[in-house]
């Protein structure tokens, strides 16, 4: 799974966002009490305005202290009602459809089927759901309006802020009960398409060694039948024990079976998939095909430089720093087979090989080796990375749309000096530490995870015996080197393609996580669409809505072109470009076209910035990544996103409530 950026932890955020989201509410309601004023200004002068701007806030503040939970409740159930007549049921009938020809399409043989199958449900349900919130919010209360049914509710004893909040509730009590459905039907409908089993007879196996005496006490192998696309390899241990290899991503547990005298291996449901893995990840370095340290890897030419290569048969290689890795986080009674390290790699080869089978393409072979850290090393590290750490910390918040893994860090920027003296005092205790003690050479396939076991008892070429805990492992440090040993191909590595599986999570819990997600851009979607329709008529409300949740989407995008941060220059100077057919790098001619678009940016830019900044985004509150690729949402970043979502909605209520005030319905 991609990983870009910084993930705070959550005291970390809170204090940044806290601080970020009272500055933006503090402008924007003293925007609007600008604003309302000079509206009362025109209308009424600008002393009186004064009074009616203060009896207008006032009332206000009144009517949002003073919501009755009894009224609300009445006003949630009428819109719950409203839905239903509406026919809200034909998006699950539309959701049920979907998944009952959905068979023909997913195939259970891909490469990765578990994705597929979890991208598509939740990616259906999120379209369904969200297309079912944007239409009932939008266009409930301008219907309502205009057939002067809301007349009857605005003359009764009922405040607007009531009304607001009630349709805001009665919208997302629907939207819930239709996505507890359809999770609970998609997470069936996963399990039982991902669901196979195996068998192989006794007579369908061999021998391994036909050289050995007694051949019925000798280990027996053989290839299981072809189900979903794919076979296992099993082998029978001379004690009768059977054990399924690993294929298409996971394996089979083996039990006897036996009837009328016939004995049958039975492989039962798979194993391995379905995961919700909880990761320690590391720092990443790399040293050059000398064996210098250096910034990056090699650039095979793939344009998205997320990830970095290292050169095959050289010195090149990738190594991880990891903190945290102790006793008490794995101990060996829990994991006797060592430090479990689960790699993804992606391989750039310059020679194809055999491909005639395209099941069975050769691997890259290449080493896994630990460092043994001195404690000099190890304690200049942890400096280091928590240097680094406040350096991404301070750059985030002069500029929290920054793409920390594409923006190069400039030479003045906080914390540099400190950490380019660290890094040179690294440099001479590296070159003196003891060489890497290999753990095992194994055979890659592209984009295919697989967990190599760091034993806890290593062994030195020279025939030393090492306690990886004691011996390699300082204050909870371990550094993990990789290097790919086939000439002329190369191993494409990021930050997070490499880390340490502390426990595998209930995957349940984490479908459910996912469901969340979706749940929490449900609610941003009815509360932006049942404030738009306080003002704006039906269609018109459906189109900002939803011009909104775009924006959302590219929110990260406009606040890096809003910074400056796009090659190209900013939107004029893009669609200059674009109309020329010039390229985003050279420099344009100096003219007077050239300072007119750059001025006409430059303002541009911070409007940008500001929406980018007001805006949710959207991307954020989307776990489908996390759910498909088998990796645990952490409580940090599930109360991260909640926090986050509760916090727009807050001021979007209450600007719904002032501009549903200020309209003249049923006066």
């Amino acid at each position: 799974m991609v990983v870009e950026g910084l993930m705070l932890s959550f005291g970390e955020w809170f204090l940044e966002s806290a601080a970020s989201w009272a500055m933006a509410v503090a402008i924007l309601a003293t925007a609007g009490v600008v604003l309302g004023w000079l509206v009362a200004a025109l209308r009424y002068g600008p002393i009186r305005a004064f009074w009616k701007t203060g009896r207008a806030l006032e009332a206000g503040l009144m009517d949002l202290v003073r919501i009755s939970p009894r009224r609300v409740s009445a006003l949630a159930w009428l819109a719950v009602k409203e839905s239903i007549r509406r026919r809200v049921l034909v998006v699950f009938a539309v959701f049920i459809l979907i998944l009952l020809f959905a068979g023909w399409f997913l195939d259970p043989g891909s490469s990765h089927p578990d994705e597929l199958y979890l991208s598509f449900v939740l990616t259906a349900t999120s379209y369904l759901v969200l297309l079912l919130a944007l239409f009932l919010s939008a266009l409930s209360l301008p219907e309502d309006i205009k057939n002067k049914t809301l007349h009857t509710v605005v003359t009764k004893p009922v405040r607007h802020s009531e009304i607001v909040l009630g349709r805001m509730l009665g919208f997302t009590v629907v939207g819930t009960l239709l996505l507890i459905v359809m999770g609970t039907i998609s997470y069936v409908f996963v399990v039982r398409g991902l669901a196979h089993t195996h068998e192989i007879s006794e007579a369908e196996l061999t021998v391994v060694d036909q050289a050995v005496e007694d051949p019925s006490s000798a280990p027996r192998a053989g290839t299981t039948s072809r189900v979903h696309q794919h076979r296992h390899d099993v082998v029978v241990d001379s004690d009768g024990t059977a054990r399924a290899e690993m294929s298409k991503g996971h394996w089979h547990k083996a039990s006897i079976k036996k009837s009328g005298g016939k004995t049958t291996y039975q492989l039962g449901s798979p194993q391995g998939r379905l995961l919700a893995r909880v990761p320690i990840y590391g720092k990443l370095r790399f040293k050059d095909s000398s064996g210098r340290e250096a910034e990056k890897g090699v650039n095979t030419g793939d344009e998205w430089a997320y990830r970095s290569f290292i050169q095959g048969g050289s010195l090149a290689t990738a190594v991880w720093s990891f903190e945290g890795i102790t006793e008490e986080a794995f101990p060996r009674e829990v994991f006797p087979r060592g430090l479990p390290l689960e790699m993804g790699l992606e391989i750039f080869r310059t020679t194809k090989g055999d491909t005639s089978d395209e099941t069975d393409i050769p691997g890259t072979l290449g080493s896994i080796s630990v460092v043994t850290t001195t404690p000099e090393i190890a304690q200049l590290q942890k400096l280091l990375e928590t240097l680094r750490r406040r350096q991404e910390e301070a750059l985030l918040a002069e500029n929290p749309q920054r793409d920390m893994d594409r923006t190069p860090v400039a030479p003045d920027a906080p914390f540099e000096d400190e950490i380019r003296k660290i890094q040179a005092n690294l440099q001479p205790l590296r070159v003196k530490q003891p060489p890497p003690v290999e753990v095992r050479i194994f055979s890659a396939q592209d984009f295919t995870p697989d967990i190599h076991y760091i034993p806890f008892e290593l062994e030195t070429p020279d025939g030393r015996k090492l306690d990886l805990m004691k011996d390699v492992i300082r204050d909870g440090h371990l550094e993990v080197s990789l290097q790919c040993i086939e000439p002329m191909q190369y191993f494409g590595v990021a930050q997070a393609d490499a880390y340490f599986r502390a426990r595998d999570a209930s995957f349940a819990v984490n479908f459910a996580k996912g469901y969340l997600g979706i749940w929490l851009q449900m609610m941003l979607v009815i509360g932006l669409g049942v404030m738009f329709s306080t003002f704006l008529s039906g269609p018109i409300a459906l189109v900002a809505t939803l011009g909104t949740i775009l924006g959302g989407f590219f929110s990260q995008f406009m606040g890096r072109l809003g910074s400056g941060e796009i090659l190209g220059g900013g939107p004029l100077e893009s669609l200059i470009r674009l109309l020329t057919q010039q390229n985003m790098v050279t420099e344009m001619a100096p003219n007077f076209q050239t300072r007119v678009a750059k001025m006409v940016d430059h303002a541009l830019q911070y409007l940008l910035w500001a929406a980018s900044s007001v805006l949710p985004n959207f991307g954020e509150f989307s776990f489908a990544d996390y759910v498909a690729y088998g990796f645990d949402i952490s409580p940090d970043l599930l109360l991260r996103c909640v926090l986050h979502a509760g916090a727009f909605l807050l001021p979007v209520f209450v600007a719904g409530y002032f501009f549903l005030k200020l309209r003249e319905v049923a006066k």
